[in-house]
């Protein structure tokens, strides 16, 4: 289901939200959301045996300043450490949807006019407060959608 808010409808004409309903088309075209799960879902796995594994050590307790020994603390002191755990993974989860990004942007330019999706990408990221020139390095760790100039300069050297 794809659902665009009044606000969107709002903002852009009718090329522009038809160029957008194929970039969103473009994601299930290419199956982004099978894909993100195949990742996901082993990952989440692999999170809930360590939490149950460290549920059972009583250094993980200890060594966080508690001498409660419950699942309830467990999985409180599991969400305070987890970033360090997950942080390795941003850079290649953001990677992959920025990829899909692109991949969505592409298959919407065959189906409409690149030139109407760049129009809308431009009055969105500008509406989101987005910055249109972000830090590269930042971006490239942790932006799920890549920078609009990026999306942009792709969508132009696209053939017509």
């Amino acid at each position: 289901r794809i659902v665009f808010f009044d606000t969107l409808l709002a903002k852009l004409n009718a090329d522009e939200v038809e160029a957008v309903l194929a970039h969103e088309l473009g994601h299930f075209r290419h199956r982004h959301i099978i894909k993100r799960l195949a990742v996901l879902a082993p990952t989440s796995l692999v999170l809930l045996a360590l939490l149950g594994w460290l549920a059972g050590q009583p250094w993980f307790f200890t060594g966080l300043g508690t001498s409660a020994n419950d699942m309830a603390t467990a999985l409180a002191l599991f969400f305070l450490v987890l970033p360090a755990f997950t942080f390795p993974l941003a850079p290649v989860l953001s990677h992959m949807s920025r990829r899909h990004e692109f991949e969505a942007d592409a298959y919407a330019a065959k189906q409409t006019r690149a030139s109407d999706l760049v129009a809308a990408l431009v009055k969105l990221y500008r509406d989101n407060a987005s910055t249109l020139t972000p830090d590269p390095l930042y971006s490239r760790v942790f932006d799920s959608h890549p920078p609009a100039v990026l999306r942009v300069a792709r969508l132009q050297a696209l053939p017509h």
